[in-house]
């Protein structure tokens, strides 16, 4: 079983945690803690100036996140029958190494799984990167993680024979006016 208070505990800290997202398994931690996420771009040796997920629980906190959210945004969200990772504009509210260097940012709004049921009780975003090295095959299992990524984290959510979907979430460019287009289907 899952300790949650722990886990928000370690998160504070500025920890970096793995994790099964609701797609493949991820490594993640505090988007809004610079210090945090400086941590996770060391462990996955990935470039700095590129940004990353970040995972909410509903739709309303996207406002806090995102600089002028287009109109069509919660209907994409709303109707999507699989996991949708939807890049805006412009960024706020976040760690300033969790935005992509042009200051758009990728949010997904969980649905199901560990990430919605724990996001529910962090009460901030989650940065969400797949458990491996820049480059490397994302994982779907655990036994799949390189063991590298598994030494250099803070803390692994004890779930390692959960069966997840294996499928990475869609992702499309959102523009402010409404339009869009797929970066990863």
């Amino acid at each position: 079983m899952i300790n949650n208070k722990e886990l928000i505990n370690k998160l504070k800290e500025g920890q970096v945690i793995l994790y099964p997202a609701e797609t493949i398994w991820g490594i993640g931690c505090d988007a809004t803690n610079e210090e945090a996420v400086n941590k996770l771009i060391k462990i996955k040796y990935r470039n700095a100036f590129k940004g990353f997920i970040v995972l909410v629980d509903r739709f309303s906190q996207i406002y806090n996140y995102v600089v002028d959210v287009p109109e069509i945004a919660e209907s994409l969200v709303e109707y999507a029958d699989s996991p949708l990772t939807i890049i805006y504009p412009k960024g706020r509210n976040l760690a300033s190494n969790v935005c992509n260097e042009d200051g758009s940012i990728a949010i997904r709004v969980v649905k199901e799984g560990f990430p919605f049921e724990f996001l529910k009780t962090f009460g901030k975003p989650l940065v969400s990167t797949s458990a491996n090295i820049s480059g490397e095959v994302s994982p779907k299992t655990f036994k799949e993680i390189n063991p590298q990524i598994i030494k250099s984290v803070d803390y692994i959510v004890d779930l390692p024979n959960i069966i997840l979907k294996s499928k990475e979430s869609s992702i499309l460019k959102l523009n402010i006016n409404g339009e869009f287009k797929f970066i990863r289907q």
